[in-house]
């Protein structure tokens, strides 16, 4: 871990003067790893004057933070109001099922991450789905699919 070590020290250090340090401080962890490695919390909270369990109390409260590395493609299905009204439920189902996965986990094939988002701005085009930075709308089973093939497709690249 020595060098990992090294660069969370770095990035706790630039915010440690910081009111509030804590949130900067762990969202650029994540930003750097794609998750927040369990070495981190020490660190964290060695450089913050604050207890290990502070630190994974804050880690685990927010369900933007990951412990455990991501998948290669993070999919989010809205699960907002419109969303919902609009076959947001069913889109749900089909996607766990396809993947064989519930919300928050990955794949086998550390392909795919599946996580619930509750709204991606696009209720007019429901029900919708981020991958990455893109939002997709009008999702149902099918284009969901599709989707899953392209995501695979680009890995095969």
């Amino acid at each position: 871990m020595g060098n990992d070590s090294t660069r969370i020290a770095a990035i706790a250090d630039k915010h440690r003067s910081r009111p509030g340090a804590t949130l900067p401080i762990l969202h650029d962890i994540q930003a750097e790893y794609g998750y927040i490695p369990d070495e981190a919390v020490p660190i964290v909270a060695e450089t913050l004057n604050l207890s290990r369990a502070e630190i994974h109390g804050v880690i685990t409260f927010y369900a933007d933070f990951r412990t455990t590395p991501p998948g290669r493609h993070i999919v989010q299905v809205c699960r907002g109001e419109a969303c919902q009204a609009k076959g947001g439920e069913a889109l749900e189902e089909h996607a766990k099922k396809k993947l064989g996965v519930d919300f928050h986990e990955t794949t086998a094939d550390q392909n795919v991450t599946l996580e619930p988002v509750f709204c991606l701005g696009n209720c007019g085009c429901s029900p919708s789905v981020r991958v990455g930075d893109e939002i997709l709308g009008r999702v149902d089973a099918e284009r969901f699919n599709e989707l899953l093939d392209e995501l695979r497709g680009k890995e095969q690249r």
